[in-house]
């Protein structure tokens, strides 16, 4: 019995167009070849046909820059195919770095007065003051164990599930990833404690006692590797 030829390419139709799934255990000049036969068998791939969308996975192969021109070039050659993207399970270094970047916990013992800003890649954690005037920046979440009275303004990256917490809560401005809290009405502390603001499931800025954001945000609270 003939042994079946090893298959390098796989193709799977979606709503969203087509997804390539590229071996990442063969060579690279293999998997060419391959993805060339591929796609010239494929009936539904057409030289006139309207224009798909192709996601190509490359699982733990890292490609090249020069690698991944080549993919693009080998399926541009059916005409109504359009590369979307290239993903790989490969975190580069410099990825790495920033996620490792983004995951620490920045600790700073200081006020930040009027006319500065200070600014970390982490979380903040802050054992001071912010004057009003003085901004704290975070691509993670901040945590003052102090008075903020200027501006905070966390998940500056992107992160919509940051929070900011403060002994005393009494801001110029709040703002988490692209959400604007201008100037918000002060809760009594002595009567609420300390305080935090995060953003709701329907995309609006919220202050509630700290004690409560376990509830909303466990991820934040949760310790890694449990207690």
């Amino acid at each position: 019995m003939k042994a079946q030829k090893q298959q390098y390419v796989t193709i799977k139709g979606t709503k969203d167009g087509l997804t390539l799934y590229l071996d990442d255990g063969c060579t690279y000049e293999t998997l060419i070849l391959e993805l060339e036969e591929m796609l010239s068998s494929k009936q539904y791939v057409q030289e006139n046909g309207p224009l798909i969308g192709v996601s190509v996975k490359s699982g733990k192969r890292l490609l090249s820059e020069e690698q991944q021109q080549m993919v693009k070039t080998t399926i541009r050659k059916k005409k109504n195919l359009v590369v979307e993207n290239i993903e790989s399970d490969v975190v580069t270094k410099e990825e790495a770095n920033r996620l490792k970047k983004e995951a620490e916990v920045v600790k700073a013992a200081r006020i930040v007065r009027s006319g500065q800003v200070l600014q970390v890649e982490g979380d903040l954690l802050l054992i001071g003051d912010v004057n009003p005037g003085g901004t704290v920046i975070a691509n993670g979440s901040i945590f003052v164990l102090g008075a903020l009275r200027g501006t905070a303004h966390a998940g500056y990256n992107g992160n919509s599930r940051a929070i900011i917490a403060a002994s005393v809560m009494a801001p110029a401005q709040l703002k988490i990833y692209d959400s604007l809290n201008q100037s918000p009405e002060r809760i009594h502390v002595d009567e609420h404690g300390m305080e935090c603001a995060y953003i709701d499931d329907d995309g609006q800025m919220k202050r509630d006692r700290l004690q409560n954001v376990m509830y909303v945000r466990p991820d934040v609270t949760t310790l890694e590797g449990g207690m």
